[in-house]
């Protein structure tokens, strides 16, 4: 009878490739406040650019991102906007993200003020869907991403994990 354990070592190991640079313009927050689900901040979308390899696109404005502040050291993102590319194709981009650090630090960046990026932990995992037949491919692929937030703009690189 032949072994069928599983054999964790023939699973491939995540490699990672780079896929692009963004870098958002954001306006003035929203502050809800305190809801019944953690504190409530909304961060409009104004536009933006994005640069791959060898493509570039812009950020479309009319997104926005919803945050939950969870607690003074912790906020979880939610940001969903649109990528034109140069060809015109349209990206629908749906992007989770983390963000944490020292409560004074990520205080600070919430009062509009700039903050050593290497202070701050922002990680994100955006999810792309596209109507495009050229860039089909990104409905199939998952990414990953670091990112920063500066007073008027976040910075964000994006891998494709393979």
């Amino acid at each position: 009878m032949p072994d069928l354990a599983p054999d964790f070592a023939a699973l491939p190991e995540p490699r990672f490739r780079f896929f692009a640079d963004l870098r958002v313009d954001v306006g003035l927050p929203q502050e809800v406040g305190a809801t019944v689900h953690g504190g409530r901040r909304l961060i409009p979308i104004l536009g933006g650019t994005v640069h791959g390899d060898g493509w570039s696109a812009r950020v479309l404005p009319g997104g926005a991102d919803f945050q939950r502040i969870v607690h003074p050291g912790l906020a979880e993102l939610d940001a969903r906007y649109v990528l034109e590319t140069d060809a015109g194709d349209l990206i629908y981009v749906s992007n989770q993200a983390l963000r944490s650090g020292d409560a004074q630090q990520m205080a600070r960046l919430a009062r509009g003020e700039p903050v050593d990026p290497a202070c701050i932990y922002f990680r994100c995992a955006p999810r792309m869907e596209t109507a495009s037949k050229a860039l089909a491919w990104v409905n199939e692929h998952m990414f990953v991403g670091t990112g920063a937030r500066h007073p008027n703009q976040v910075l964000m690189r994006f891998h494709v994990l393979l």
